[in-house]
């Protein structure tokens, strides 16, 4: 019974760690730096810093609100042209569904977490609730290795690296080419590749810096 807990605890805890990270990247302070970053590219197509930080808000919110499509279908530039085209907003329907399963799979995976502690605490089984806590802890240390080397020789070696990463990632979750799109379309102007390299990369220091204080934190329990 010891042996299933800590097993099932340990797979647990990298979704945890991955999950908040992913909730962490959706707050304004991720885009916010990142828009303020001196290496940020700039948007040949015209828009400012104070554009990109006008508008990206909605794009996120969007991701985890109830909001139907026409919170961001019914967004439009000054001269009242749509903000987003028929496809982006196809594809951004089709992001929401990816990025609220996700955080539901985080849900649920902490809520589990705390009813094993609950149930641990109460048949005297803590010291085996932080092992597996632990060793779930060195396997997002793994994981998080992997993803920041990824994302690390993708900025600083050789670009293809990342984007190899990047269509094999969109080819899991999402249909055909839906989320390839014009370099003078809205969501690249807001979202350039270089966006989603920092994004991977600081889930990966998030989820690796929780693996490791598991890991390390809670040795005197192996």
């Amino acid at each position: 019974m010891k042996t299933i807990l800590i097993f099932f605890i340990s797979l647990l805890t990298p979704l945890a760690l991955i999950g908040l990270a992913l909730r962490i990247l959706l707050t304004p302070l991720f885009y916010t730096v990142e828009y303020n970053m001196p290496y940020f590219p700039a948007d040949e197509y015209g828009f400012t810093k104070e554009d990109r930080l006008k508008w990206a808000p909605y794009a996120v919110t969007y991701l985890t609100n109830n909001a139907d499509i026409s919170y961001l279908g019914d967004l439009n530039f000054e001269d009242g042209s749509p903000l987003y085209n028929e496809r982006e907003l196809k594809h951004m329907e089709d992001v929401k569904r990816v990025v609220q399963g996700a955080l539901n799979v985080w849900y649920v995976s902490l809520s589990i977490l705390l009813i094993l502690l609950i149930l641990s605490w109460k048949f005297n089984f803590i010291p085996d609730y932080l092992n597996g806590l632990r060793r779930g802890g060195w396997w997002m240390v793994g994981l998080g290795v992997a993803l920041g080397l990824i994302a690390g020789a993708g900025i600083l070696l050789n670009p293809d690296i990342f984007w190899n990463f990047f269509v094999g990632f969109h080819t899991l979750f999402f249909e055909g080419d839906s989320w390839l799109f014009l370099y003078s379309d809205t969501l690249i102007r807001l979202f350039p590749i270089r966006f989603w390299q920092d994004a991977f990369l600081w889930a990966a220091v998030i989820a690796l810096g929780g693996g490791l204080g598991l890991a390390f934190g809670l040795r005197k329990y192996a």
